[in-house]
């Protein structure tokens, strides 16, 4: 009981941590951008015009910040009924790596790191329930596309248990891009795909490595299938021919972590 008590209230003080993450009103996005500050995502009015309006979504545009064109009725209840002016924002409450320092500063701890890279997961319960298990085996850092992935909200914390707040997080603008990054350092990459024969168990671990989970309706791009090192796939005995992909990144996960401790 008393376990349950203090679960509730960690989750209530993310959810409250969170709502506090988004913004509204033109000029204080435009602001919020300026300053640096990292935006998940843009909520725009249907047929918005105007001179402010078009400085806001020319600056999004060069920040390739992921946005959505919607009714006004939902920017009212993102915001509360408060004056939106047509635009909401929500920031991310936490704060995004910088990909080559992650793998320097891994390195200083390990000479086999682990990573784990997200092609477009777009479920924000998967991508959190991916952080939980990916913190729990020893992942290094996580790496996301800035464009398509689900973003790191109230919902995606509440799911990672708070995982979201220890592990590190590197949102790039291509993923293509992260993977030759991390094979300039001699990182292997692994894409977890059923495009291969090759089962996960016949891969090495034991080495730095870092394995691709691709998106819950496509997959692995078939652009990034082209470059990495390894394909493997988990065996499928049942008449349903997939896993959800936060369960098979935990079986991936788990594979690693059982061929490194023993």
């Amino acid at each position: 009981k008393h376990q349950n008590i203090k679960t509730t209230f960690i989750y209530d003080t993310f959810a409250a941590m969170t709502e506090n993450t988004t913004i509204f009103g033109i000029r204080a996005i435009i602001e919020a951008i300026d300053s640096g500050s990292t935006i998940n995502k843009v909520y725009l009015q249907k047929g918005l015009r105007g001179n402010l309006f078009f400085e806001l979504e020319t600056l999004i545009k060069k920040e390739k910040i992921t946005t959505s064109f919607v009714p006004v009725e939902k920017l009212n209840k993102l915001s509360k009924n408060k004056n939106h002016q047509g635009a909401v924002a929500q920031i991310s409450p936490v704060e995004f790596a910088d990909l080559e320092n992650l793998i320097e500063t891994s390195f200083k701890k390990t000479t086999t790191p682990l990573f784990l890279i997200l092609d477009q997961i777009s479920d924000v319960r998967n991508f959190g329930a991916i952080i939980r298990t990916a913190e729990c085996t020893g992942v290094d850092g996580i790496i996301i596309q800035q464009g398509g992935s689900a973003p790191i909200n109230a919902e995606t914390i509440k799911t990672s248990a708070g995982a979201a707040f220890k592990l590190p997080i590197c949102r790039v603008n291509h993923i293509k891009d992260a993977i030759y990054t991390l094979q300039a350092s001699d990182i292997k990459i692994v894409a977890a795909t059923e495009k291969t024969e090759d089962l996960v168990y016949s891969v090495d671990f034991k080495q730095a490595i870092a394995i691709v989970m691709g998106s819950e309706h496509r997959g692995i791009n078939p652009s990034v299938l082209k470059i990495v090192d390894y394909k493997a796939k988990l065996p499928i005995l049942g008449s349903i021919d997939s896993l959800n992909v936060s369960v098979a990144c935990g079986a991936f996960l788990y594979e690693a972590l059982r061929q490194r401790i023993s």
